[in-house]
């Protein structure tokens, strides 16, 4: 469970850092090139987990029982 909460911040950083790039305010310019690899490689797995995993830990989204 403190992984889905880990990841649902990482996919909010980047969801903003993606509406940042749009404004040329992007955080991977303010970091160095390893790390901003980092962070990137870092919410791509997070998107990934995300995909596979989301439903089934998300209440809103879990089938409910009837």
């Amino acid at each position: 469970m403190k992984l889905h909460k880990v990841t649902f911040v990482l996919l909010i950083i980047g969801g903003l850092n993606w509406g940042l790039e749009a404004f040329g305010w992007g955080v991977g310019q303010f970091l160095g090139e390893s790390l901003s690899l980092i962070v990137y490689l870092l919410i791509g797995l997070s998107a990934i987990y995300e995909i596979f995993s989301h439903k089934k830990l998300c209440r809103n989204c879990a089938p409910q029982g009837v």
